[in-house]
């Protein structure tokens, strides 16, 4: 395979085998890779991951592919963007060196099965106790690619905070080679967290979507005065009168994603929210202490 050199057109890998090309060409110079992995529909929160990975790496690679095995519902699965040509053109105009594009065969070389990954019980809670199997989807995934892509830094969004941690905890027990980073969520200038999903959203429900970031900002509001237990009561009272259907809140303790009866100094603490905005399915976190 002919690898394209820095600053030219974006290297297009299409398979396992090419991308292993690419990674050893990586390895024999002796050169650092920033990896960010996506289902594609990309948007300005994913471009922020990219450009993050190649200020700080000399290379930087992207992963777009759908991953079955994390969707509980088929449905969302089938109406899930695909946008490829313009996730290309995008990435080509930041200047990202390449992008990898598995088939299912690639990843699922043996049917669509999932590994028996442990996690802590940070699967347990809010998207888990949801979306069953999601995270055994996901974690499989994503421990297939950070294997077949042997990247020096991985990039995530913390809009998915909890896999985020999951991921974190996957690498460090499995100890994989590779340095996990968090990066802040980007918002829309009204405060609606970015996300693919948003695409799918009509005019209406993307105004009243405002709400959930208003929600977040108020329970930070309400921390400083109130225990964990009376922020989430008074948070799910104001969804009683909202065009949202409110799924769960909850506040927990960063590190072990459990709640804590009362907020104590020495730790910090995050919001989770999951909505409908008609038959959107929409989520969002926001630390609060």
């Amino acid at each position: 395979m002919t690898f394209v050199i820095k600053n030219t057109s974006m290297l297009i890998v299409r398979n396992r085998k090419d991308l292993y090309d690419f990674t050893q060409y990586i390895k024999a110079k002796k050169l650092t890779l920033g990896f960010v992995p996506t289902m594609g529909a990309l948007h300005n929160g994913h471009l922020s991951l990219f450009k993050k990975a190649m200020e700080d790496n000399q290379y930087t690679i992207g992963s777009i592919f759908v991953n079955p095995t994390q969707f509980n519902n088929q449905a969302d699965l089938i109406k899930y963007p695909r946008t490829e040509n313009d996730d290309i053109a995008k990435l080509e105009s930041i200047g990202c060196d390449a992008l990898y594009l598995p088939s299912v065969e690639d990843l699922y070389p043996n049917g669509l099965e999932c590994e028996p990954i442990k996690m802590n019980g940070l699967d347990l809670v809010m998207e888990g106790s949801f979306r069953p199997g999601h995270f055994q989807g996901m974690a499989t995934v994503v421990k297939r690619l950070l294997l077949q892509v042997q990247p020096t830094r991985a990039y995530f969004g913390e809009k998915d905070f909890q896999q985020l941690q999951i991921i974190r905890h996957m690498v460090k027990t499995l100890k994989l080679p590779v340095e996990i980073v968090g990066m802040p969520i980007v918002r829309e200038s009204n405060g609606l967290a970015m996300s693919s999903r948003n695409m799918r959203l009509t005019d209406d429900f993307k105004k009243k979507s405002i709400f959930i970031y208003q929600s977040l900002l108020k329970a930070k509001e309400l921390s400083s005065h109130h225990s964990p237990e009376t922020v989430i009561s008074k948070i799910e009272r104001l969804y009683l009168n909202s065009n949202l259907k409110l799924e769960y809140f909850t506040v927990t303790e960063e590190e072990s994603l459990q709640m804590n009866q009362t907020f104590e100094i020495s730790k910090h603490y995050r919001a989770f929210i999951a909505v409908f905005a008609g038959d959107i399915r929409l989520i969002d976190n926001l630390q609060i202490r």
